[in-house]
């Protein structure tokens, strides 16, 4: 199997910045977990999911208000994602670990599995961000053509007017769909799944059916088959379409590279934190509203060099990371607003639906190995 390296023998640039960072917590005094601003954010959003379900199930809505408030749901359990999921699963959230896979389990709570995420983002998507071959979130896919590496199909010509269709169904094929096949053949894209115990089993099908009792089941009994049908799919389409356009918006835009990892061993010249910064950007870094919202990951390039640090420190550090970038003359993307991500993300996306003149080359598997190793790597960055 072919093996994908970083050339880290000179990764001065990672090393400098990490001990700036390093010195900014320590001179400060501070935790680089969450503080009272996420623990907040964790109430509001929670028990406003809760209010929002109940409410839906106990009380006679208009059909338009039934709608709008079902996508109030959806927006509602992206923010859960956003801030609270995400910070926990990637151990940010809090110093106790108890405490951080507690609240990881609030994917769990979203219909997907916090197991198999871990290592699909985590390890997977952090250590080959926009590799073609290995990162499962640009995986090959008969809808939508991510990068140039990737086979061409004539439906491409248009995936810029259908996409936002497939972004909006996303969360239902990852629930019903994606999860399963990843748990059934133990695999995330090219890469081994990590070895599920007991108890990992047991939480997943555990999960698995309390979303069908909460999600489905429950709802169908209490309101009817119409009215659930109609609201699951408006909750889900508001919550398919956040997640998917915020990862989008950091990776897949004119501005972010890629790489390809291909049948042979391959060493990308590159150190780690630089692959960062040329596969990532940022995006209205000035919106105070989006940044609350999204849990800090608008601030991308921050989360992919400093995983473990909460989102809600990210405002601060980008100035020291965007400080250093400028000393070691590295690329700093970042996009002064939301919609000129998202013009940025369309052209880049219509621009693939070309045809391209050439074959795109075949991608291979990634030993485990490989994956411990890049494990270790990111839990010291």
């Amino acid at each position: 199997m072919a093996k994908l390296t970083y050339n880290n023998k000179k990764a001065v640039f990672f090393q400098a910045l990490k001990t700036e960072v390093d010195g900014y917590f320590t001179k400060n005094g501070i935790e680089k977990t969450g503080n009272w601003k996420l623990y907040a954010k964790t109430v509001i959003l929670i028990s406003l999911s809760i209010g929002l379900y109940l409410s839906l199930l106990t009380f006679h809505f208009t059909a338009f208000a039934g709608i709008a408030l079902s996508m109030v749901l959806g927006l509602t359990l992206a923010g859960v994602g956003f801030n609270v999921m995400h910070d926990a699963n990637h151990g940010s959230y809090s110093s106790k670990k108890w405490v951080n896979d507690l609240l990881g389990l609030t994917l769990n709570a979203l219909g997907s599995n916090a197991f198999i995420w871990r290592q699909k983002h985590n390890i997977i998507h952090h250590t080959y961000t926009n590799v073609d071959g290995i990162d499962d979130d640009i995986a090959k896919s008969p809808v939508i053509r991510q990068c140039s590496t990737q086979v061409w199909k004539p439906a491409h010509k248009v995936q810029h007017i259908y996409l936002w269709l497939a972004y909006a169904l996303s969360s239902i094929l990852w629930i019903f769909v994606t999860d399963f096949v990843k748990y059934g053949s133990k695999m995330v894209y090219t890469t081994p799944l990590k070895k599920m115990d007991t108890k990992e089993h047991a939480i997943f099908w555990i999960s698995k059916v309390m979303y069908v009792a909460f999600y489905i089941a429950l709802p169908i009994y209490l309101v009817g088959v119409s009215t659930w049908a109609v609201g699951y799919l408006a909750m889900n389409v508001a919550l398919g379409m956040s997640l998917s356009v915020v990862f989008q918006l950091a990776h897949v835009v004119e501005e972010t590279e890629f790489e390809f990892s291909g049948a042979d061993d391959k060493v990308i010249e590159n150190e780690w934190a630089v692959h960062q910064l040329k596969t990532t950007a940022d995006f209205a870094r000035g919106n105070k509203v989006i940044s609350w919202y999204v849990g800090g990951l608008n601030y991308q390039v921050e989360h992919h060099l400093f995983p473990r640090i909460s989102h809600v420190h990210y405002p601060e550090v980008s100035k020291i990371v965007e400080q250093k970038c400028k000393e070691y003359n590295v690329d700093y993307h970042a996009m002064p607003t939301m919609w000129a991500a998202i013009g940025s993300h369309y052209r880049f996306m219509k621009s693939l639906g070309q045809k391209p003149q050439e074959v795109p080359p075949q991608a291979t598997k990634i030993k485990e190995s490989d994956v411990k190793a890049a494990d270790l790597v990111l839990q010291e960055a």
